[in-house]
């Protein structure tokens, strides 16, 4: 099932509830957004794999496989923007969700309209090159390329990630797990503590292009963030 050939993205929606994956097709197609439905979770990852979809809506009760499991899988070998959709309000549930990779989260009911503008905003800030607090800032996916009030950042690869990582959402507190799930394209299996020999790196740089300003705050007994104030 799919929505007008002149699409900005394409969106994979994967939802149970036929009446429901329709009327928030319906919207995107309205948005130019072509859109995919599967309703068997299952399906969910061999359709990711076949059509490399711009965005997934994934809902958190399926039949045959939930939407954490997917989101986990998905998160082994995509970055898609993944975008969760459920009546499970929990705040435990919230949080895992994101914590596995999520970008968003939204509750059911729903505004298909507040979807819509959900998945312009991440896509939006997906394909733009970062350019965070006016010109404090800027990560340029396409060159690999990262500056810092204007300096140019002699990053490694993982160090890049890194920066990106915390970038996408400045402000969100990044566990050392979700961090290294970002860093090594190969999954490779090493400590958390990795994290931190990085961010001491990282920390390093960002010093040396601006003495004295330091934006990756310490959260004890949690992770790292983003702050550019």
């Amino acid at each position: 099932m799919s929505g007008t050939a002149d699409t900005l993205a394409r969106i994979l929606i994967v939802e149970d509830e036929p009446k429901l994956a329709a009327l928030v097709g319906d919207y995107l197609a309205a948005a130019g957004y072509a859109w995919q439905w599967v309703a068997d979770g299952r399906e969910a990852i061999p359709a990711i794999r076949r059509d490399a979809p711009d965005l997934v809506l994934l809902d958190l009760m399926l039949p045959g496989r939930n939407g954490l499991d997917i989101c986990r899988e998905l998160r082994s070998f995509s970055d898609v923007p993944i975008v969760m959709l459920t009546a499970r309000v929990e705040e435990i549930d919230r949080l895992l969700g994101l914590e596995l990779g999520a970008d968003d989260y939204i509750c059911k009911p729903f505004s298909p309209r507040e979807v819509v503008a959900r998945i312009k905003a991440i896509l939006r800030r997906a394909r733009a090159p970062a350019d965070l607090a006016g010109s404090m800032l800027k990560i340029d996916d396409n060159t690999h390329r990262a500056t810092f009030h204007g300096i140019v950042l002699d990053l490694t690869p993982v160090e890049f990630r890194l920066l990106k990582t915390l970038a996408a959402t400045p402000g969100r507190v990044f566990s050392r797990d979700r961090l290294l799930d970002n860093l090594y394209l190969d999954h490779r299996v090493v400590t958390d503590r990795t994290v931190d020999s990085h961010i001491k790196n990282l920390r390093r740089k960002l010093e040396q292009a601006a003495p004295g300003q330091d934006p990756i705050r310490s959260i004890y007994g949690v992770g790292y963030k983003l702050e550019l104030d």
